[in-house]
């Protein structure tokens, strides 16, 4: 699956300069047949004895059986240089982010697709989300792309005596919370009340990764068309102009991912390990 949504933003790495090359212990006759059933188009690499895994130091120590010589999933992104500038890997197996959520890491002036449109009192919202479909395991970025007026500005966490900015998302059992990412605030001085205290001004993102569960349990019966999940929250603020403090609110966010069951189609006898 991981492979199948790196593909699904290949256009956006090439229109970066970026080029992708996925590395796997799969023999070259399991990644040509995965690849043309998943109509992958770039480079994927055979390391059947994992000499490549080990020397990036990723191999996945705890795998045994059929999953010996795994790689833990993850990227490099190497500069031209051959300089590993970032490296993105999760310790679980079973855990792994998706193409366009790495690239909103990468380049979050990127954006990311966006589901709604939320007008609000002193403010629009633009709810966005890396990816609406994903698997067990998958990490994706929920975002509220919050745009406000001139002259206005809404209090950022830390701020003392009034309601910072907060995007709050309800628990659900399908889904495992990350914190919350606030962008750096800004210090404004109040010349009324002599306090300076940290702001948000113009436009600027909050994000928040959640990862679809690994378990069985949680997620229920996906039937082969998978299951959509329904993804509620609320984004709580205060916003001042430069002569009101308005009273605090907030506004319901949502966003829906579809989660698919896994492809466990498996390469013929005749390619596959031994």
């Amino acid at each position: 699956m991981q492979l199948v949504q790196l593909q699904s933003a290949f256009p956006r790495f090439e229109k970066q300069g970026i080029k992708l090359v996925a590395i796997s212990y799969d023999s070259e006759g399991i990644l040509k047949f995965f690849a043309e059933r998943q109509k992958i188009t770039f480079p994927m690499l055979a390391d059947p004895d994992s000499k490549t895994i080990r020397d990036y130091g990723v191999l996945n120590q705890e795998a045994t059986g059929m999953q010996k010589g795994f790689a833990r999933p993850g990227y490099y992104f190497i500069d031209p240089s051959g300089i590993i500038r970032e490296k993105f890997f999760d310790p679980r197996y079973r855990e792994r982010l998706t193409g366009n959520s790495l690239l909103s890491k990468l380049f979050p002036e990127l954006g990311q697709e966006v589901t709604e449109t939320v007008e609000a009192p002193h403010l629009q919202v633009a709810l966005e989300q890396s990816d609406t479909i994903g698997s067990s395991g998958t990490s994706v970025t929920l975002s509220a792309e919050v745009r406000l007026p001139p002259d206005v500005h809404v209090y950022a966490p830390g701020a003392q005596g009034y309601k910072p900015i907060q995007l709050v998302i309800e628990p659900i059992p399908e889904l495992q919370l990350q914190p919350a990412v606030y962008p750096p605030s800004k210090i404004l001085f109040l010349p009324a009340i002599k306090e300076r205290v940290p702001v948000f001004e113009g436009t600027f993102r909050i994000s928040q990764d959640v990862m679809v569960s690994t378990r069985s349990d949680a997620l229920g019966p996906l039937g082969k068309d998978g299951k959509t999940i329904t993804i509620l929250g609320k984004l709580e603020y205060q916003a001042c102009d430069k002569t009101i403090c308005y009273l605090p609110t907030s506004i319901p966010v949502k966003w829906e991912l579809r989660v698919l069951p896994f492809d466990r189609t498996r390469a013929p006898m005749d390619v596959r390990h031994k």
